[in-house]
């Protein structure tokens, strides 16, 4: 028996044998066409056929598991159709006098590189991406389809793979395929992402441990441990046979919790709310009866923007959101660029520290243009739901002040032409400084709520950059220190009478969860697929 660790991004155990498909890339050949123009034209018939390809592909995600998921490949088409990419590949065919499939593989080449380079994850995740397009493209130009991880023979299998593309993952049959292993990912990237929503366990970066001989030999995957058996004992096939049907029994109750009241068997009740990125995301929060959105992280409407989103667009996306939720609490965080969230027409300078730097409140503050731009949208999305507007990385009494005057001189300017929005609407706070722990009775009697940020207060209260792999040993989010800084923040916020609840991945730790109910907090905010089991542990509490 052979034991290999990965990493676990898609919960769930499989038993079943291996499948190495064969989708192993080819060198591209570098050729010198007689007629470089033939050959852009080439290039372009290729790319619209491409084109083509992803339209159904989006078509059929879409139909199966959403609208949400479906947009990645939008997305792909939007790479595809990229004035830098496009001229990059056809600049490479005139210049240099090669043939198309070697300019789209050098110009995918560099693009990856340039994402990969990024300090924010979700672009790094991106480098994927483009490679996938572009495989697309060559394949049209070779007139080839390609291997594809999505045929296993006709039998049930697991497959292990070098890595799967986003487009891959969701052609793979989920009534054949029982999990999927790779050597290469994260666990940011769409195939992860779409691991998660058709439920097949799945583990990543396995490295070295990748062996194109295991085809065929018996496993076991562990999408949460990220443990992965080859050719396993009795004794080891015996013990993840019970586990993987205690998992799906678990699913099973887990289900049955929708609809029931998050609170304690003494009655101790607390608000369940689900964290989202994007308009899409809804479904997952209503999919697993989250009570409302206690973090929308309104900077991905800029991070995916090629210019600056204007009001109507931000509009649309809050009122969206807002009408799908009812009459259930959306709580939208303003703009928090800066720092690891890195947006080019923002034009930010370079900064040696930037977690320390120009971010968040800090821009809204300084670029006051910019935020009522915002601050529009969500006043006028209020009328059409339930909206908070939440204030991040908040230092200051001042700061909160300076915010509030420019949000009512936005109201005012809105009721002077007779647009209707919530007068009453909550106005709160990210608690996710030291400054804002120790300034909290101050903080509370000019807002309506607090929500803890526990990536961040964590970062800056052990003064470890979360973003250093290094420190992952010295970044301790259980750390007495950081549960000492929730308890303050929690307390000074009952003092004043107002409600306090946390939003960070903390969270979603269901080791923390006696220990948040001890302090009081009154509301958990984690990602949609937390809820539930969330859900499970405080009614059991």
């Amino acid at each position: 028996m052979g034991m290999i660790r990965g990493v676990g991004v898609s919960a769930g155990i499989a038993i079943g044998v291996i499948h190495v498909p064969d989708t192993a890339g080819h060198a591209v050949e570098r050729r010198s066409p007689d007629d470089p123009q033939s050959e852009v034209e080439r290039f372009r018939s290729a790319r619209d056929a491409a084109v083509a390809q992803l339209k159904q592909l989006r078509d059929r995600t879409a139909a199966e598991f959403g609208e949400g998921k479906a947009e990645l490949f939008d997305t792909h088409r939007l790479m595809l159709q990229d004035p830098d990419y496009v001229e990059s590949i056809e600049d490479l065919i005139t210049s240099s006098k090669v043939n198309a499939e070697f300019a789209v593989n050098s110009t995918a080449e560099q693009f990856a590189a340039m994402f990969a380079a990024m300090d924010n994850s979700y672009m790094q995740a991106r480098a994927a991406d483009v490679k996938d397009v572009s495989r697309r493209v060559i394949n049209v130009l070779e007139g080839r389809r390609g291997g594809t991880a999505a045929d296993t023979g006709g039998d049930s299998r697991i497959i292990l793979a070098e890595d799967l593309a986003p487009s891959e993952t969701v052609q793979l049959d989920r009534s054949k395929v029982l999990g999927f292993v790779t050597a290469r990912g994260s666990a940011n990237s769409h195939t992860a992402i779409l691991a998660r929503t058709m439920g097949l366990p799945a583990i990543i970066g396995i490295g070295d441990a990748f062996d194109p001989a295991d085809d065929g030999r018996t496993a076991v995957i562990d999408g949460t441990s990220g443990l992965v058996f080859v050719d396993p004992d009795e004794k080891t096939l015996a013990e993840y046979q019970g586990r993987k049907a205690q998992f799906e029994e678990h699913l099973r109750l887990l289900q049955e919790l929708k609809g029931k009241p998050t609170e304690t068997k003494s009655g101790q009740q607390v608000r369940l709310y689900a964290n989202i990125g994007r308009p899409s995301d809804v479904a997952a929060v209503l999919a697993n009866d989250a009570e409302g959105i206690g973090l929308f992280r309104s900077e991905f409407l800029y991070l995916e923007s090629e210019d600056w989103p204007t009001e109507e667009f931000q509009f649309e996306a809050y009122r969206e959101v807002a009408q799908k939720m009812g009459d259930r609490l959306v709580v939208i965080r303003t703009l928090d660029i800066g720092a690891d969230k890195q947006v080019g027409y923002f034009n930010l300078e370079h900064e040696d520290n930037p977690a320390l730097g120009y971010r968040a409140i800090r821009i809204c503050l300084t670029r006051p243009e910019i935020f009522k731009v915002q601050l529009r949208a969500l006043l006028r999305a209020s009328a059409y739901g339930n909206i908070a507007i939440m204030l991040p990385m908040i230092t200051s009494v001042q700061e909160v002040r300076d915010a509030k005057k420019i949000l009512d001189e936005v109201k005012d300017e809105l009721r002077g032409g007779h647009v209707d929005f919530d007068e009453r609407i909550q106005v709160g706070i990210m608690i996710e400084t030291p400054a804002s722990v120790i300034m909290a009775d101050e903080l509370a009697a000019e807002v309506d709520f607090f929500s803890i940020g526990t990536n961040d207060l964590t970062q800056y209260t052990l003064a470890c950059d979360r973003q250093n792999p290094n420190l992952a040993r010295f970044a301790d989010p259980h750390s007495p220190a950081v549960l000492r800084m929730i308890r303050m923040a929690v307390e000074a916020a009952h003092r004043h009478n107002i409600w306090c609840g946390i939003c960070g991945e903390l969270g979603a730790d269901l080791s923390l969860t006696d220990t948040f109910l001890r302090l009081g907090l009154d509301e958990l905010s984690v990602p949609p697929a937390s809820v539930l089991p969330l859900r499970n542990a405080i009614r059991n509490h």
